[in-house]
C-alpha cells in the first residue's frame, strides 16, 4: 500500500475539491469512500456513523463492498467493532478475520477481507463515526497511509456539516419565503 507523500497529495486535493463541489451529504461521503479506496489501492471504504445513542455504528456509505457485508445480521455495536477508533485513535488490524476487536470476523472472511484500517470522524472534538478501509490482502498500512486517511476524514466530517447546513439553511430560507409572501399578501388585502 505504500505511496508517496506526493501521491497522497494530489489525491487529497482532488477529494477537497469534489468534496467543495456538492452540498449533498450523500454524494459527499459517497465521494469520499470512492476516492480513499482508489487512492490507498483498497478493496473497499466504507463509512459508519453513530446513532444518536452513541451505542451503534451504522454503515452509511461504502465502496467496494457487497450489499450482504455492510447489512450483516446484527447491529454493529460502537463497543465491539474496534472501539478504540471511536475513542479518538487510528486502528490498525493486520488480521480482521481472527483479530478479537473485530465484531464479525467470519462475515469478514466470507467477503474476503484480510486487514482493516479504522480512523475516527471527527468534528469540533467530538467522534461522530469512522472511516474503515479494506484490503484483500493483509496489509500494514504505513504513516502516510494513515495520515491520508486522517485528513479526509476530517475533511470529511466538515464537508459532511456544511452540507447538513446548507439543507437547513435551504429549508429556513424556503419558509422564510414563504412567510414573506403570506405577510405580503395579507397587507395587500388590509391596504
Amino acid at each position: 500500500m505504500e505511496k508517496s507523500k506526493e501521491f497522497y497529495f494530489h489525491q487529497l486535493y482532488e477529494l477537497a475539491a469534489n468534496l467543495n463541489s456538492t452540498h449533498a451529504p450523500e454524494k459527499v461521503l459517497q465521494s469520499m469512500v470512492e476516492g480513499v479506496a482508489k487512492a490507498m489501492g483498497a478493496k473497499g471504504c466504507s463509512i459508519l456513523l453513530l446513532k444518536p445513542d452513541r451505542k451503534v455504528l451504522r454503515h452509511t456509505v461504502s465502496y467496494g463492498l457487497s450489499e450482504r457485508y455492510t447489512s450483516k445480521k446484527g447491529p454493529v455495536s460502537a463497543d465491539k467493532s474496534i472501539a478504540e477508533a471511536l475513542e479518538g485513535e487510528a486502528v490498525f488490524v493486520l488480521d480482521a478475520t481472527s483479530d478479537p476487536r473485530v465484531q464479525y470476523p467470519a462475515e469478514n472472511k466470507k467477503e474476503g477481507i484480510a486487514s482493516i484500517l479504522s480512523i475516527p470522524m471527527m468534528l469540533r472534538g467530538e467522534t461522530i463515526g469512522v472511516i474503515r478501509v479494506y484490503t484483500g490482502e493483509p496489509s500494514e498500512f504505513s504513516p502516510d497511509d494513515t495520515y491520508f486517511a486522517w485528513a479526509v476524514a476530517n475533511l470529511g466530517a466538515i464537508a459532511l456539516e456544511n452540507a447538513r447546513l446548507y439543507e437547513s439553511t435551504q429549508k429556513d430560507y424556503r419558509t422564510l419565503a414563504l412567510d414573506v409572501q403570506e405577510w405580503g399578501s395579507r397587507l395587500r388585502g388590509v391596504l
